[in-house]
């Protein structure tokens, strides 16, 4: 095998070539298929929340804006019939997060639209606005008082750092280097954001008409997530990790309940794993939340509890389901809890009553995560029971519609129809198979390029999903779709350790990851040549974060595909315990001991050991500033395989950190040199031909 390392010139011209033009195409022009440059033209449907007269909703309209490069949410209504579709703010500016007054008379919501994210008010009767906070850090978790004349929300609160050590001889005027930052915490920093400056997430209240929030948590633990009220307006219920271990004990929460006025606190629940999203019934007498033991294991499944107010009589509703639940909310009659759930790849709503009858009542929620086709979506319900949501579509990004008590599904938006209704695109198909390693049932999705002729034969790319615990499905993904359009057939699917498929199913890799989900993946991939379109001399394979650890565990045990794209990975676990944000949590859920003290166990879980085997091209992929799977990873790969003498390339996606896709320009970078990548390695003569 070409040992020689793609020249950077040679990289540099097809990237160039590839995004000027913006086509990602095989045979077809721009015009009909999906380009990078319609990454900017991308819009969704996000948090619906259904007015308390049950007659419209009020969701996010998220669209990209490419001017600066960046997410722009704004706040649009439509009836429940689908008329009266209209903008409530909708401008340059971000507004979010809106939440109703008891009495509907009011809405509260975030708007960034006088610089800093602040609280407002809106008087629907008036249809005057009031701002509300003045405050320097970001508020979130808005929820109203009973009686609608407090606001409460979670604010971060900065402390002052004491450092061990000053230099206390600095002349006036004089310019030295910066003052080094003194750092004695475990966690001291979280991709997205960063350094972590000291300080803490705590709540505040405010009153509705505009004051000075008042701070009712303190302490060196973060208080924040769902707010929840009682019905007297005296108390808030809150989820807060209090422990004097929780650097260590991270996924320990209770319910706490916290007085408004003399800041006193009482625990509700004690269990051992994570008790969060609190929410009070209707009538106040009832506490609905998520949670669970803790287990040890690396998967752990999420309950919907319920007890009464004060923290007795909890009840279990889901412990016959074999699924993990969230996004929990009453029904208007206090009978029952809405939740969601995922399930084979896709994200369900269902209803629970308070004697545990579960019921289903759409399992098309989704359509919210534009990169790759992660499980996602929202939704909310009307009084009468109706459950507004984020619809999966399979080929374009969500919109709302509505499911009535009686099964009947309308369609209430069309924010893309301007970009999809005329292009050329297929919807993932199903692909069904069992593992050759225990002969369980194994879910896989296809997507074929436009104008997809099965007498053909296609290269194919295998695109791995992170987590590993969590799950793909058939929802819309940008970046498999560029894939497809660019004449490249997209196989992606659940291996063994992801989720929606039970909690035993999750933890077959528990404490062994990567292990036979390797066999998984190559499963489907023979599933997929079965088919009969597939060129097999011309497969190739990537994935992100948890995926590109399987990416560069595969091209260490075989030489099958003909490139390979590892993104974001884990390399080598000792190193990634020593610099993930994520350390103390990863040390201690995913391995039996610490490295020091069992080195083999990480080294034998690492693809560092398997870079020896390796001769497949391979680009490595992160973001510069990424701390869950730190760039050092990236970097000691990368080097391994330039020793080696496997071509090679190291791309370094500036500010970015973890989720690449934050930024639309950096999804659109990420494909292109994905497919550039593949495209300089893909052999033509073999695709595309007839079948005799």
């Amino acid at each position: 095998m070409n040992k020689r390392c793609l020249s950077k010139s040679a990289l540099t011209l097809v990237i160039s070539t590839l995004l000027t033009t913006h086509s990602v195409l095989a045979d077809e022009s721009a015009s009909n298929t999906l380009s990078l440059k319609d990454v900017f033209n991308l819009e969704y449907a996000a948090n619906p929340v259904v007015t308390p007269d049950g007659k419209h909703v009020v969701y996010e309209r998220r669209s990209m804006d490419i001017m600066t490069d960046s997410m722009r949410r704004n706040l649009w209504t439509i009836a429940l019939d689908g008329s009266a579709h209209l903008p409530i703010l909708s401008d340059s500016k971000n507004h979010f997060n809106p939440v109703f007054s008891p009495d509907g008379a009011k809405m509260a919501y975030l708007s960034s639209k006088e610089g800093k994210v602040q609280v407002y008010l809106k008087d629907l009767a008036s249809n005057s606005t009031t701002r509300v906070t003045d405050v320097a850090m970001r508020p979130s978790g808005m929820s109203f008082s009973p009686d609608g004349k407090y606001l409460a929300f979670a604010m971060f609160t900065p402390t002052k750092a004491k450092p061990l050590f000053n230099l206390d001889f600095k002349p006036k005027g004089a310019k030295w280097a910066e003052t080094p930052q003194y750092i004695d915490q475990t966690n001291f920093q979280r991709d997205g954001v960063g350094m972590k400056r000291p300080g803490n997430m705590q709540i505040y209240v405010v009153p509705t008409i505009g004051g000075t929030p008042r701070q009712i948590t303190s302490g060196e633990h973060d208080h924040a997530g769902t707010i929840a009220w009682s019905d007297n307006g005296q108390q808030i219920v809150i989820s807060a990790n209090t422990s004097d271990e929780a650097d260590f004990d991270m996924l320990n929460s209770d319910l706490l309940s916290i007085d408004v006025k003399t800041s006193k606190v009482t625990r509700l629940t004690d269990m051992s794993g994570p008790e969060r999203s609190p929410h009070l019934s209707p009538n106040g007498n009832k506490i609905a939340f998520v949670g669970n033991e803790d287990n040890g294991k690396s998967n752990q499944l999420s309950h919907l509890y319920v007890m009464n107010s004060d923290g007795t009589g909890i009840e279990n509703l889901t412990s016959e389901l074999d699924r993990s639940v969230g996004a929990i909310k009453w029904a208007d009659n206090g009978k029952g809890v809405y939740f969601s759930y995922d399930d084979m790849g896709k994200k369900s709503v269902a209803y629970v009553s308070l004697s545990g009858k579960i019921s289903t009542k759409t399992s098309d929620l989704g359509g919210t995560s534009l990169g790759r086709p992660y499980t996602s979506g929202d939704y909310d319900v009307t009084p009468k029971g109706s459950v507004v949501y984020t619809a999966s579509m399979g080929d374009r990004p969500a919109d709302l519609a509505i499911v009535t008590s009686k099964g009947k599904v309308k369609q209430l938006t069309d924010l893309n129809g301007d970009v999809f209704d005329h292009i050329t695109l297929n919807k993932p198909e199903l692909l069904e198979l069992k593992s050759s390693v225990d002969n369980r049932d194994l879910q896989a999705w296809l997507v074929t390029p436009p104008n997809f002729d099965p007498k053909k034969k296609y290269p194919l790319i295998l695109e791995i999903h992170g987590g590993p615990h969590t799950a793909y499905g058939p929802s819309y993904s940008t970046e498999i779709q560029l894939m497809a359009a660019a004449g490249y057939v997209v196989l992606y699917g659940n291996p063994r350790g992801s989720t929606s498929q039970g909690e035993e199913f999750a933890n077959l890799i528990d404490k062994n990851y990567p292990s036979q989900d390797y066999d998984d993946l190559m499963d489907m991939v023979d599933a997929a040549i079965a088919k009969g379109y597939v060129d097999e001399s011309n497969l190739f394979v990537t994935g992100g974060s948890g995926g590109g650890t399987l990416t560069s565990w595969i091209i260490g045990k075989t030489d099958r595909f003909k490139a390979s794209v590892v993104a974001k990975p884990v390399i080598n676990w000792t190193s990634m315990i020593g610099t993930s944000d994520i350390y103390a949590y990863m040390s201690k859920y995913w391995f039996t001991d610490l490295p020091w003290n069992d080195y083999e166990q990480y080294w034998n879980r690492s693809p560092f050991s398997l870079v020896g085997n390796v001769t497949t091209p391979t680009m490595v992929l992160t973001g510069e500033l990424d701390v869950r799977t730190p760039m050092s990873e990236s970097e000691q790969y990368y080097g391994a395989l330039r020793l080696q003498g496997v071509d090679s390339a190291l791309v370094r996606i500036q500010g970015a950190y973890h989720g690449i896709a934050a930024k639309p320009s950096n999804l659109a970078r990420k494909v292109g040199y994905i497919l550039a990548w593949f495209d300089k390695y893909k052999d033509d003569t073999n695709s595309e031909k007839k079948e005799d």
